[in-house]
This record gives structure tokens, C-alpha cells and sequence, in this order.
């Protein structure tokens, strides 16, 4: 097998995936990483996988899985793998996915995600105008650890195929549909078409988190809003209810991602238990 350089035109290529618009034009995208890509193989994502040499042996459980899967694999030199990553130690393996966004409409079927009933979904996740990566990853990850049917992003949200943001969902962008809508309004507006109830949160909101078990046990839908400035006004004054985590040390405030988390688990558990009748626990 000949080992690819930097100047291999699929090198080439592949490295060019890393610009937002490059990413756009192609509709591909590169995930690093083990875990990424035995999770983007699974998902029948990867068009072209490469591998530095001197990580064949750590990677050879990735590396026989794409061949089985009809994935084009090569070796790549050093410099190669560096080209193609943007972290300051690559990994040693990489693949070249589809993009794996779906329609607004497809993600607010229900029928999409794995075990989905076809009758709605019944747990939104919906980062509004989120700009940090690494927050919009660690939100996916955390609705696919709570069984969530989908993640919608909305406004002028970051790109779910960012390389950091790749990382950061350690292979759940993978696990259930995510969706781009840059219209606020539409996105809203299409949620409440599906049958959701629309939470926002909100420091000053009017239902505290500790007391909105009923609420949260129908189907739901959560804005979260950007890392700097919240929800706009006008996206929380949208929602159906306005909901306030409570803290009760001294912190001012939580971030996106720990809020998101506190959020999605406290709807999860309230419909686990509504589903059976009483107390339960989230596996």
C-alpha cells in the first residue's frame, strides 16, 4: 500500500474540509479520532478514511470495520495526518463523511431516530444562535445521553460539522438527527406545529425547574440560548413558558452546555417516570 503525503490531491482535498465553505459546497465533513469514526462507519457516514502510518496497530479494529465496509483506506504520513487535523496532536485516523444534517421537517417527525414511534417527537433539544463549537457539540452529546429525538439549531448557529465541534459530541452527531434552521421565527414556529411545548430558559423565568415535573413530563422542546448574551428577547418571549434553573450557592450564573444538561435530564426523567406511572430513574 503506498503511503499518501500532504501534496496527495485526495490529501489535498480532504484538508480543504476544514473551511466552513468548502464543507458547504461538498457536503462532507472530516471526523477524527477512534471513536468518531467507528461511530460514523456504523452510521454508513464515511466515504474515504486515512490513517498515519505508525497508528495502524491502535487503529486496527477501525481500520478492518471500513474495509469491511467498503471504506477506501490509506496510510498517510505525519505530516499528511497534520494537515488534516486542526488540534495540536491529531489523533492518527480520519475519515471523510457525508454531512449528516436532515430537513427541519424530517428531524420533527419522530420517525427518524432509532426506536422512534412515529407519533412526534417528544423531546426537542434547540441551541439558538450558538457560537462556540465546543458548546454545540457537548448539547448533542447530552441530548443523545438523554434519549432526545433531535437537535435543532437555530439563527445564526455554529456549523454541527466543525471539527471541534465533531469532537466535542464524541460520536453522537452520529446518533440522532440534527437539523439547521436560520430562521428563529420558522424554527418556533415549526416546533409548535409538531405538538411541542416550548420551554425557553431564563434567569428571571417564570416556572422555577423544581417544580415544572408536569409540565416537563408532555413533549417539549428547549431553547438555550448563546454563551454571551442568552435568548433574544423576542425567541424567549415566543416560548410557552419561561424557566429558571435554581441556584442555590453563590454562583451567578451556569454555562450553555451545564444548563442544557440540567434541562434535558429534568424533562427525560419527568417523561420516563410519566411513562410509568411513577418514580423511575434515567438509565
Amino acid at each position: 500500500m503506498d503511503t499518501l503525503t500532504e501534496r496527495t490531491p485526495r490529501v489535498v482535498s480532504a484538508v480543504k474540509l476544514l473551511r466552513t465553505a468548502e464543507r458547504r459546497k461538498t457536503g462532507r465533513f472530516l471526523a477524527e479520532g477512534t471513536n468518531s469514526v467507528a461511530e460514523a462507519l456504523a452510521a454508513g457516514a464515511v466515504e474515504e478514511m486515512f490513517f498515519r502510518e505508525d497508528s495502524a496497530e491502535r487503529n486496527r479494529g477501525v481500520i478492518d470495520s471500513a474495509r469491511t465496509h467498503g471504506v477506501r483506506v490509506s496510510a498517510i504520513t505525519e505530516r499528511a495526518a497534520k494537515g488534516l487535523s486542526d488540534t495540536v496532536t491529531p489523533p492518527g485516523v480520519v475519515a471523510v463523511c457525508r454531512t449528516i444534517d436532515v430537513s427541519l421537517a424530517e428531524a420533527l417527525s419522530g420517525k427518524v431516530a432509532p426506536g422512534g414511534s412515529g407519533s412526534g417527537p417528544q423531546l426537542v433539544s434547540v441551541p439558538v444562535e450558538v457560537s462556540e463549537p465546543g458548546n454545540a457539540g457537548t448539547v448533542i452529546r447530552v441530548s443523545d445521553a438523554v434519549g432526545a429525538d433531535s437537535v435543532i439549531l437555530l439563527g445564526d448557529s455554529v456549523d454541527p460539522h466543525n471539527g471541534k465541534c465533531v469532537r466535542a459530541t464524541a460520536g453522537s452527531l452520529f446518533h440522532l438527527p440534527i437539523a439547521r434552521e436560520r430562521s428563529i421565527e420558522a424554527g418556533i414556529e415549526a416546533l409548535r406545529g409538531a405538538g411541542l411545548t416550548i420551554l425557553a430558559t431564563a434567569a428571571d423565568g417564570e416556572v422555577d425547574l423544581d417544580d415544572a415535573d408536569e409540565l416537563l413530563s408532555g413533549p417539549t422542546a428547549w431553547l438555550f440560548g448563546n454563551e454571551a448574551h442568552g435568548l433574544a428577547p423576542s425567541a424567549a418571549a415566543a416560548a410557552d413558558h419561561r424557566v429558571a434553573i435554581p441556584i442555590h450557592g453563590r454562583a451567578e450564573s451556569l454555562n450553555l452546555a451545564t444548563a442544557a444538561a440540567i434541562c434535558l435530564y429534568a424533562s427525560a426523567r419527568a417523561q420516563r417516570r410519566s411513562r410509568r406511572g411513577g418514580p423511575g430513574v434515567l438509565a
